[in-house]
């Protein structure tokens, strides 16, 4: 077949006898030329006719993403194919412009096949994103595993294309065969200074397969709440909740230790921390957090529970712990849980709220305390002196509540 069609650009070059050769040579490559990539625009426009199957959906978007490549390399065949009827060129010329056509398809084809593997992973990264699971480890596994090697797949196919597209020139390959015989110190100096970039290629490959963290994850990194937004193939961008971002090196991830609050799973225990007063009746305020409890829709049901977790000399401390989905939903349940006991203590029990004690005494033997009783509201109804000596002595009248 090529040879036919190089016999017919012979036969129609003999009707141009009449102009240089050289002039000939380059008309007949750009006729070659523009008949090639419309050839491609005509194949790109019947594959975007297909029918509508869900298969052919995917075809059609890599047809639409890949239509200028392929017109390109459609052009660039042909008229590498054509050259051999340009006869008007040196043998040098075309010797040049044959490794200049392969240079450019051979480039052309490796930034086509980056483009094929980025939208079939991003198409199957959106089917995993449709699913109605909103707490999967497996998706958000997939989804890590393939944005990271994905981009090392990028990376290595464009070090390849670029340097078999290099290896075509004889200046070139001469210079690698000479770099690779002298790999000692060159070795050692591309190493060397390239430490670093190699050093966070090889950790996102073990992120990849490890998996400390995942895509969305919630970490905590310098007291900050972050969700991981995106791993590339040397660094990870933290989304902090306030909108700011960490552009953090991937090997800090294996050299450093961090919180990984869903590394599991996203579910979490909350707590909520109250300081009430020794008069708090601990029976009605569990009994007024149960109710509360039941109306939250962000509680998942599994764990509830109240305790008296510490005390001090003026307050004891209430610990509540509480069940959610994720950490989020976490917070907004404390928050709540906050505000809703609060407003049932202020109105049902006032008395839980914590207070203040202090003792008044005088200054010196035989003088008053100060402020005097009856500067104080409400007034202290304090016994009458020698009415209660210690033990055995008749028990003192009731006092009124004392601050």
């Amino acid at each position: 077949m090529t040879q036919h069609f190089v016999s017919t650009l012979f036969a129609i070059r003999s009707y141009f006898t009449w102009l240089p050769a050289p002039v000939v040579s380059v008309l007949m490559l750009a006729v070659v030329g523009f008949l090639g990539f419309y050839c491609g625009n005509v194949v790109t426009s019947l594959a975007l006719r297909m029918p509508g199957t869900r298969s052919a959906a995917l075809i059609r978007t890599i047809v639409a993403a890949l239509r200028r490549p392929t017109r390109a390399m459609v052009m660039l065949i042909a008229m590498r194919a054509a050259l051999p009827a340009a006869t008007g060129f040196s043998f040098e010329s075309e010797e040049n412009i044959k490794l200049f056509l392969m240079f450019v398809l051979i480039l052309t084809f490796g930034f086509s096949a980056i483009i094929v593997f980025r939208i079939m992973t991003e198409a199957y990264l959106n089917k995993l994103s449709t699913r109605e699971q909103s707490d999967d480890i497996m998706i958000r596994t997939h989804q890590t595993q393939i944005r990271v090697l994905r981009r090392l797949i990028e990376i290595l196919v464009g070090i390849v294309t670029v340097a078999s597209a290099l290896m075509l020139f004889p200046s070139v390959k001469q210079y690698g065969i000479s770099l690779f015989a002298s790999a000692g110190a060159a070795s050692l100096v591309v190493g060397l200074s390239a430490r670093g970039l190699l050093t966070n290629l090889i950790a996102g490959v073990q992120i990849a397969i490890t998996q400390p963290i995942r895509m969305e994850d919630l970490i905590i990194i310098n007291g900050d709440w972050c969700w991981v937004e995106e791993i590339n193939a040397t660094y990870v961008v933290l989304r902090v909740w306030d909108w700011r971002r960490y552009i953090v090196p991937i090997s800090y991830f294996l050299e450093n230790k961090f919180e990984n609050w869903t590394h599991n799973s996203a579910a979490i225990i909350g707590v909520v921390f109250l300081w009430l007063d020794y008069e708090a009746p601990m029976d009605k305020i569990r009994e007024m957090l149960g109710e509360i409890i039941k109306t939250c829709p962000l509680w998942d049901g599994k764990v509830f529970d109240a305790q008296v977790a510490d005390c001090n000399g003026q307050v004891m401390s209430i610990r509540i712990i509480a069940s959610a989905r994720n950490a989020l939903q976490s917070w907004d349940l404390r928050c709540d849980i906050r505000e809703k006991i609060i407003a049932r203590m202020r109105e049902e029990c006032p008395e839980a709220l914590p207070r203040t004690r202090f003792a008044m005494v005088p200054p010196a033997p035989g003088m008053d305390a100060w402020p005097s009783a009856d500067m104080i509201s409400p007034p202290i109804q304090r016994p009458p002196p020698g009415s209660y000596m210690g033990p055995g002595s008749p028990t003192p009248p009731s006092a009124g509540p004392s601050l």
